[in-house]
């Protein structure tokens, strides 16, 4: 398995290398702390599963490394740690309350992390992207919005077409994901259950669920975060002219 890895890393930093991308170190440091976490999480998810009340803390954790991870990325904005958080919330509070109040999913310890994870890390994807599109589409339309402000519209009036654009981009890589399922791809919780013993039928069961429920979330968070920085009171700052050289 490490010589399996190191062959795929490698091919990867290679590609990096050789086109000149920044990125060869993120790479490894990538990988590196994904074997390292995941290999803690194996270990800590014994105790939950036979101590239910730990998994509360384990949640918390999890969802707090998603708003953590999710507001270092848009730095363009004041203070976006709140909003984030409370579209990260919102997005899992509306799937997982669904899913295990009809219940779509038995209401167990080993459901309940499993689909979570899958849930706060969908959001924290739609909100990074949400909030990035934004940054970058209020930067560079701030003419617009400039002009909309002097016509006498509110900041959410003149900022609104910017931000359901940016909504409509995050959800685009849920939506490939969600339609393609079975003609691209085989998701890696079908492959696992299948991989686990359940039956084909079983297998495809809860990777609806899951892909269904990821949509939902990515797009109650999506939503959410659009609107909660979609009014800024101060615009991001759009690219800075080039210097001239020689004289004036």
């Amino acid at each position: 398995m490490i010589v399996g890895l190191g062959c795929l890393l490698a091919v990867a930093v290679g590609c990096l290398s050789w086109a000149r991308v920044d990125g060869s170190a993120a790479a490894v440091t990538a990988v590196v702390r994904a074997v390292v976490q995941l290999a803690l999480v194996s270990l800590a998810l014994r105790g939950v599963f036979s101590a239910p009340p730990a998994a509360a803390a384990a949640l918390a954790v999890m969802l707090g490394a998603a708003v953590v991870t999710s507001t270092r990325r848009l730095a363009a904005f004041r203070r976006p740690f709140p909003a984030v958080a409370a579209s990260c919330v919102a997005g899992a509070a509306v799937t997982l309350g669904i899913v295990f109040a009809v219940p779509v999913l038995d209401p167990s310890t080993r459901h309940l992390i499993a689909l979570s994870g899958s849930v706060f890390g969908g959001t924290m994807t739609a909100c990074t992207l949400v909030g990035r599109r934004l940054s970058d589409g209020l930067a560079r339309r701030r003419d617009e919005v400039e002009g909309w402000l002097a016509l006498g519209a509110t900041p959410r009036q003149a900022c609104a077409p910017i931000a359901r654009g940016a909504v409509g981009e995050a959800l685009v890589p849920a939506l490939d994901q969600t339609r393609t399922t079975g003609l691209v791809t085989l998701p890696g919780a079908f492959v696992g259950a299948l991989l686990g013993g359940a039956s084909p039928g079983d297998a495809a069961r809860f990777q609806i669920v899951i892909l269904t429920g990821l949509l939902t979330a990515e797009t109650v968070a999506a939503v959410a975060l659009a609107y909660l920085l979609g009014a800024p009171q101060v615009l991001p700052l759009g690219p800075r002219p080039p210097e001239r050289r020689g004289g004036a």
